[in-house]
Order: structure tokens, then sequence, then C-alpha cells
């Protein structure tokens, strides 16, 4: 199938943040956990055009997203998230390798992820490394993986 990816439109907002909760969801997380996320998981129209948040899109429809965030030299995977139909079939390996891309183009020389601790696997498989803990901001009490991604050619420490 087809996969094309392209900046986000403001009035996908909505349909982005329904995504999100769909794919969070996919972990098996039950209605009380993802109701708590929801605020965390929410795009607004405006956030669509001040970040940078690009779609994936499959005939038309809405397959993943991600966003990238800050200022050089450290950015933020703030989202990366999958339509669960289209899990599992190199999407997210996609929408992570257009992201690097994006960063490098940026000067970018380190991404920052805050990670589902069901998704830490695959971002070890993309090259980031664990490197502490951070505290949700959704659930009190649960701490998150903290990933750290160095682009290719940057220094380690730099």
């Amino acid at each position: 199938m087809q996969i094309d990816l392209r900046p986000a439109r403001p009035e996908e907002a909505g349909a982005l943040s329904d995504l999100a909760l769909r794919s969070k969801a996919r972990w098996g997380y039950d209605e009380q956990f993802l109701n708590a996320c929801r605020a965390d998981l929410t795009i607004r129209p405006a956030e669509v055009s001040a970040r940078r948040v690009v779609v994936a899109e499959a005939a038309g429809q809405l397959a993943g997203f991600y966003t990238l965030d800050g200022t050089p030299p450290e950015g933020e995977l703030g989202n990366l998230w999958i339509e669960p139909a289209h899990m599992r079939r190199g999407l997210g390996r996609r929408l992570w390798q257009h992201a690097v891309a994006t960063a490098d183009g940026l000067g970018f020389t380190t991404i920052r992820i805050d990670a589902d601790p069901n998704a830490e696997g695959f971002y070890r498989e993309m090259g980031a490394t664990t490197v502490g803990e951070t505290p949700s901001t959704a659930i009190p009490g649960r701490m998150l993986p903290q990933m750290r991604f160095v682009l290719p050619g940057t220094v380690a420490g730099g």
C-alpha cells in the first residue's frame, strides 16, 4: 500500500488525537488509564501549526503521525503513533526514519524520547538508548523510560 508522508493540517488535530488514543489502547490499557492519558495525547489545531507534525496517509486515511519538538541541538520525539490496522507493517520505522532525517536537516544532534514502556524495545531497535526514567505527566507515580538517540555523524557527548 502506498504511504505518503506530509505535514499535518490543523483541521486534522481531532483525528490525530483519536488515532493516538487508539494506538495507545493497543497495549491493553484500560479505559480509566486511557482517560488519564487523554489530555497528554490531545493535539490541538494551534499545535499543528506551531509544532512539527508529520502524518502518514494511506489511501486518503491517516495511518500514523509523529511530532518533533525542540530547537537544535536537542529535539524531542513528542509523539509517534500508528493506527492499529497499520501496525507491524514497517510504518513506525518509516516515520522514525523520517523524523531522524528531519531532525538532521534542522541541525539536531540528539532526540530525547519519553517512551511508553511497551515502545521501549522499538526505540532500542531504532538505535536509541535508555538513559534514565521520567515521571509520567498523566499517571502520578508512574515512571517512563527516558531514551536518547544520537544522530549519525554527531559526537555522542555533543
